[in-house]
């Protein structure tokens, strides 16, 4: 399973990527893929529908007396054939249809009828139409795909993954909206190197669209640059808020910036087996220990998001405790907790993750992302973001560098 997972993991899965499911856990069989048997025989019958249409009119007014009419289900052929043929199929349906009326009314003696000529130049009419709606489907299709890649230079661009492996470390991110299709919205997380240890944020911007998304390019680009310059974990929580503090200013009126940025940032020492934690108003990380154990590291002393400065001003103080090998280190959004079951409990990575084994934090990730999914049915309230950071215990590939 480890081989799986890391075989599976290059830094990190996007939004959109397929979910692989490695069932409940890390250990035992993997659960196969559900089954699409009957998916794909829906997709074939509805392909063949206009087909079907044609065969079953011509049928119709072959068996029927001359004066019954299949024009209906002509009709209905080159309408269905729209959206799921070409251009040029829709047309040869079209063609086929007025072809297959010509021919059923000379065969009846019906085409010098008022009433005959009228079904086919109502048909061929339809058939015309059909050409028409073909093509503004399809440039409707090039212009979703050039939106969906935008979508996804954005997300890379604002939320790029990071390396597989940071100074010793394993990282693995993961990063699912609540919007199906969306590529990005109010979630954030980073990781980044200094000389002082690896650093990483998670945290969730109020509020939703464009101005989650400015959001989190403000608190992104200030963490990476804070990451680099500040001596201290509590002195780059500060930066944060003096760069929210002064979007919020610069974007005041109509164009308001969102107010305020749970976060939760954490800081690992090179070489010295503990993590160093400051919590802004954000829910506690996990800690996965080797042997199966899982803790929680909530902060101290309650602190209020990032962007709330102006209610009140304290010293941030970080929390430190031991982070051995073999442990893994979760950050995640509310997007995970508030999950909900068709009962309307919430998901509890607690309970669910508790006595297992991980062995790769990309194997964590991809069991968590598909297990909240089966518990809430595929239909998730809001965005989840994931930052998994593994360990490895002494002995396994690289260690983590000394200072």
């Amino acid at each position: 399973m480890e081989d799986e997972g890391a075989a599976a993991r290059a830094g990190g899965r996007l939004p959109g990527d397929p979910v692989p499911d490695p069932g409940l856990g890390d250990e035992g069989p993997p659960a196969g893929p559900p089954p699409r048997r009957r998916t794909g025989y829906g997709r074939a019958f509805v392909h063949a529908l206009p087909v079907l249409l044609i065969a079953v009119a011509i049928l119709y007014d072959v068996f029927t007396p001359r004066y019954f009419t299949a024009g209906p289900l002509y009709t209905a052929a080159p309408l269905i054939a729209a959206p799921l043929y070409s251009r040029r199929g829709t047309a040869l349906t079209g063609v086929a249809v007025v072809a297959a009326v010509i021919g059923l009314q000379l065969g009846k003696g019906v085409a010098h009828y008022v009433d005959s000529l009228t079904e086919l130049i109502t048909i061929a009419t339809v058939a015309v139409l059909a050409v028409l709606v073909n093509g503004l489907v399809r440039r409707s299709d090039e212009r979703l795909v050039s939106v969906r890649e935008i979508a996804e230079a954005a997300q890379r661009a604002v939320l790029p993954e990071p390396a597989e492996r940071i100074a010793g470390f394993e990282i693995a991110v993961c990063y699912q909206a609540a919007q199906a299709d969306a590529f990005i919205g109010g979630d954030l997380y980073a990781v980044q190197d200094s000389a002082r240890g690896v650093r990483l944020i998670v945290g969730d911007v109020r509020g939703k669209g464009m101005g989650a998304v400015a959001a989190v390019a403000v608190v992104i680009g200030a963490f990476r640059e804070a990451a680099e310059q500040e001596a201290t974990l509590e002195a780059v929580a500060q930066r944060l808020e003096r760069a929210l503090a002064r979007e919020g200013t610069r974007r005041e009126g109509l164009d308001a910036f969102e107010g305020f940025t749970t976060a939760v940032l954490a800081e690992l020492p090179h070489g010295a087996g503990t993590v160093r934690i400051v919590n802004r108003g954000h829910p506690p990380p996990l800690l996965l220990y080797a042997d199966g154990t899982l803790g929680t590291l909530p902060a101290r002393e309650s602190a209020l998001p990032l962007g709330m400065g102006e209610l009140g001003v304290w010293p941030d103080r970080a929390d430190e405790v031991a982070f051995p090998g073999g442990a893994t280190l979760l950050l995640y959004t509310d997007g995970l907790t508030e999950a909900r079951d068709a009962k309307g409990e919430f998901y509890d990575p607690q309970a669910r993750l508790s006595g297992r084994v991980f062995r790769h934090p990309g194997t964590l990730l991809d069991t968590l992302a598909e297990d909240v999914r089966r518990h809430s049915g595929g239909g998730m309230a809001d965005d989840m973001a994931l930052l998994a950071v593994r360990r490895p215990r002494h002995g396994e590939g690289d260690h983590c560098h000394e200072p």
